[in-house]
């Protein structure tokens, strides 16, 4: 970080399929009103063609050596970048997409996998022997840098490093998704950057956009649904509206599960659509094929989800057979297909207590991301508020939920995500919410519309760096989950029985960011000088844990979260010692967290969630 004071709050957008940067001046009078503003990315849009666009698409293009012609991918700040990023990635790589990089930030939460080794693009064909493969964390610390060097480009006198900047992330993801991504943005040179949840972000733009008024448009005892859906997840968050000491705060509550459905799967699902009428036509189309029409179905479903939409949308499927016409099938995607596919298969109208369907999986499946099974949004919404139904009962003002109800009742909605942008899709959401309402003598749910869904995030991060000056509106909360280690039991070995584990709570629900929360007050044994595994638990729903609890059992209340490797030496103890230690945890400022062991001697023991692909 530079000596001289920051002059502005930038918020960065690390999305899924786009990424984007909005930026706030600090130096401001007093009483003058807040400017934002969003940064135009210059990025290659074709061969050796630059254009500065609001959005940079979140995709990698690696391309074969001397595929493209010297200069072709020159951007401002460099003459030779070794690979696209952005709208030339993407459109390259609807071609061969065997080359192309994209759903990082996926990957980047995914547990099942090493995110630092090179295994993007997956599942590569033995053909693609010359492809060098990158690691989910790279990916990301690239998109990074392009927007720093876009930033620094146009503002070398005050460079990104230099000022206050907020980077987003889902709100489901675990503490050691967030350190991955406060690793990619001290890689990309952003030594500083701070994390916060994107539904919160989201709510940061509403009230930044509305100018003051946003006090007039809620009160107190109301619950705050946000719904965030995305190119890669859906996320759902609830915040409450208190009182303190005679103004409004605004205080995050629940967080739902990381669930991976977004609007790639409604692509791919309409890729198929197109796909069966292809085939029956005789028409046999090959894997990458379907992956370049899923890339022709996004902009038709745009098209065809947008108001006074046409009848039917053209659809385009390259191929590399001589005898086409012009090279490619031509076909189309009609607006009743997309209806049919999306609203009634995304969106389906269900009942308060739907539940996500599970159905049994196969033994053996492809390495590969792990989307959610059920493509339902609206049951994983009813989940979820059924899941959370107790969540305001402990706040002053609310008190439990009416009686005979089985899910909990939000009063108002905020819409982000560049999906919810189709008001048919954001319709069959708020009236399957209304009709849930309305079944229990609830009243509606208001909707809070002003939102950009492109561009909210980027702008409530950059309104949320602003705040952390003491400016502006915060938004309380802390921690989404409590979190808890598991402990193994002490037990003689037998045979084909591993020892029992118990779940110890290190960290509360609702710890702060830039908190320490008090040391468990038992001892535990700590295993020295060998490789070990420390197993992390945390629940959205039991919010009365302190440290120290104990369970034994938690009949679904826990989710195991990624497991930590680490060998943690002592000169003065034996190998494979047990040292009698109390674990205290903290949450940094980036909002991770961190657990220390310390003995009775004093000695101590850190384990940093900095996941090393540990299944």
């Amino acid at each position: 970080m530079s000596d001289t004071s920051p002059s502005f709050a930038i918020g960065i957008d690390l999305g899924t399929t786009h990424s984007a940067l909005s930026y706030v001046e600090l130096d401001l009078s007093e009483g003058e009103q807040v400017a934002q503003r969003v940064l135009e990315i210059p990025q290659s849009t074709a061969p050796s063609q630059v254009e500065a666009r609001p959005l940079l698409p979140s995709f990698l293009y690696l391309p074969h050596p001397g595929e493209l012609a010297e200069g072709a991918l020159a951007l401002p700040w460099d003459g030779a970048p070794p690979v696209a990023v952005g709208e030339l990635a993407r459109s390259l790589g609807a071609k061969t997409p065997m080359r192309l990089v994209s759903s990082a930030k996926s990957w980047l939460c995914h547990p099942g996998v090493d995110r630092r080794a090179p295994i993007l693009p997956p599942g590569l064909p033995p053909d693609a022997a010359d492809v060098v493969q990158i690691s989910p964390l790279d990916a990301s610390i690239r998109y990074l840098s392009h927007l720093r060097d876009a930033w620094d480009a146009k503002h070398p006198d005050a460079p990104i490093a230099a000022q206050d900047v907020v980077i987003t992330v889902p709100a489901s993801f675990d503490p050691a998704a967030r350190e991955l991504t406060a690793e990619a943005a001290r890689a990309a040179g952003l030594d500083h950057a701070v994390l916060l949840e994107e539904p919160q972000a989201a709510l940061y733009s509403w009230i930044q956009q509305s100018e003051g008024a946003w006090r007039s448009e809620v009160r107190v005892s109301d619950v705050l649904l946000v719904i965030d859906l995305g190119g890669g997840t859906t996320d759902f968050s609830l915040i409450a509206v208190l009182e303190r000491e005679g103004a409004l705060e605004l205080r995050r509550i629940a967080v739902g599960d990381h669930i991976l459905l977004g609007g790639d799967n409604m692509d791919l699902a309409l890729a198929h659509t197109v796909r069966a009428k292809v085939e029956a036509e005789g028409h046999r189309l090959e894997a990458w094929q379907v992956t370049a029409l899923t890339h022709g179905c996004r902009a038709a479903k745009e098209a065809l989800l947008a108001e006074g939409a046409p009848d039917a949308a053209p659809i385009v499927v390259p191929s590399r057979g001589s005898r086409l016409i012009g090279g490619s099938l031509r076909t189309e995607l009609t607006r009743d297909e997309v209806a049919r596919v999306l609203v009634e298969g995304f969106f389906p109208s269900v009942a308060a207590d739907a539940r996500p369907f599970a159905r049994p999986r196969g033994a053996l499946t492809q390495l590969g991301l792990p989307y959610a099974q059920d493509a339902a949004v609206t049951r994983h919404l009813a989940a979820f508020l059924g899941k959370q139904i107790g969540a305001t009962a402990d706040l002053e003002g609310f008190g439990p939920s009416p009686e005979g109800a089985t899910f909990l009742h939000p009063t108002a909605v905020l819409f982000n995500g560049g999906v919810l942008k189709a008001p048919a899709l954001a319709g069959r959401i708020l009236d399957t919410l209304q009709g849930w309402l309305a079944a229990e003598g609830a009243p509606p749910a208001r909707l809070l519309g002003g939102a950009d869904l492109d561009l909210a995030v980027a702008r409530g991060a950059a309104y949320y760096a602003y705040v952390r000056r003491g400016r502006g509106v915060r938004i309380r909360g802390g921690t989404a989950q409590s979190f808890y280690v598991g402990v193994e039991s002490s037990m003689p070995a037998v045979p084909g029985i591993e020892p029992p584990v118990s779940a110890l709570c290190v960290a509360p629900f609702g710890m702060e960011e830039g908190t320490e929360a008090e040391a468990a007050p038992q001892e535990v044994g700590l295993v020295v000088g060998e490789p070990v595994t420390f197993r992390f638990f945390g629940s959205s729903v039991r919010r009365d844990d302190g440290p120290g609890t104990l369970l034994e059992r938690w009949q679904g209340e826990l989710e195991e979260l990624s497991r930590i490797e680490a060998t943690l030496t002592s000169a003065d103890r034996a190998t494979g010692e047990f040292v009698p230690v109390r674990l205290r945890a903290a949450v940094t400022e980036v909002g991770t967290l961190r657990l220390e062991a310390f003995a009775r001697d004093g000695e101590r023991w850190r384990v940093e969630l900095d996941v090393r692909g540990a299944p």
